[in-house]
């Protein structure tokens, strides 16, 4: 096996281990802040545990002393894992996963501001063009049933909050910030367990509570961790896209949750801009020799 197949399959495991995030906020019966709450847990504890036996407890204070990078990166994975929740359980699942999509150019912008990158022709073109799909979500957000403004701010807050986080955590390369992941998440719980209902969660939905924060996002945090080491950055951003695609029809075949037109034509450029952004992105390094390793995450 090559090292790009490796790459394509792990990083693709990564996305189909994430597809059901927003739909488990839609089987747990209670509310979002509740459900929230448990994945920060279950993720932190599962991914802590991990990280112990593989590296040993000191890990955790070695990450973290790398600087205040690492602490902006562990609150950003904290907020952001949780903020997605809640969000969901605010507004529609389309709404969600369409705004968060377009956290590549938050990521841009945060980039030129902060670290003194230059933005491109093509990701100019291609903020216009993502601000115009989220113009689009926006203004369906008040036709389409399930779907609310507050969730939808929620949600461009929690793409903002994760590209900061990234942004950060650049600098720190080419050290490993997965201690950061259950800092992050456990604080987070801390939080969260002053304004959930941890007991609420009735009695035939602990199984998803379990595979929520314990097998899909612990395998989506670890397979597109590793899918960067094998592939080159703009083709692990075309195949998460895939999550924004498949999420809301999976949503929709599971609990009949119909996304409405509108998010369907907002999510239709916000998608078809990154796809081509980051096509574009991949071609221009195509003369990369053929198996040599893509920047890691």
């Amino acid at each position: 096996m090559t090292d790009h197949v490796k790459g394509l399959l792990i990083t693709t495991l990564g996305v189909l281990f994430i597809l059901p995030d927003s739909l488990m906020v839609r089987l747990i019966a209670t509310d979002g802040v509740t459900v929230a709450f448990w994945k920060a847990l279950t993720t932190a504890a599962v991914i802590g545990l991990g990280v112990t036996v593989l590296d040993g407890p000191g890990a955790f204070g070695r990450v973290m002393r790398l600087g205040w990078q690492a602490w902006v990166y562990a609150g950003a994975v904290g907020a952001s894992g949780a903020g997605f929740v809640i969000a969901v359980s605010l507004t529609s699942v389309a709404n969600v996963v369409f705004i968060v999509a377009a956290m590549p150019v938050f990521a841009a912008i945060f980039s030129w501001a902060f670290l003194g990158e230059r933005v491109g022709g093509r990701m100019l073109a291609t903020m216009v063009a993502v601000g115009a799909g989220l113009a689009v979500i926006a203004y369906g957000s008040g036709e389409t049933e399930g779907a609310h403004w507050s969730g939808d701010v929620l949600a461009l807050a929690v793409a903002a909050c994760f590209a900061g986080g990234l942004t950060a955590a650049r600098s720190l390369r080419p050290a490993s910030l997965v201690p950061a992941i259950p800092v992050g998440y456990g604080a987070a719980a801390l939080v969260l367990v002053f304004f959930s209902a941890p007991l609420s969660v009735p009695a035939d939905d602990w199984i998803w509570v379990a595979l929520h924060g314990g097998v899909f996002i612990v395998g989506s945090t670890v397979f597109i961790t590793m899918g960067p080491r094998w592939l080159p950055s703009a083709e692990v951003a075309l195949l998460i896209l895939l999550e924004s695609v498949f999420a809301p029809l999976l949503a929709w075949a599971v609990v009949g949750e119909d996304p409405g037109r509108w998010a369907m034509i907002g999510g239709a450029i916000v998608i078809g801009a990154l796809f081509v952004s980051n096509l574009a992105a991949l071609t221009k390094r195509r003369p990369v020799a053929a198996g040599a390793p893509g920047p890691h995450g």
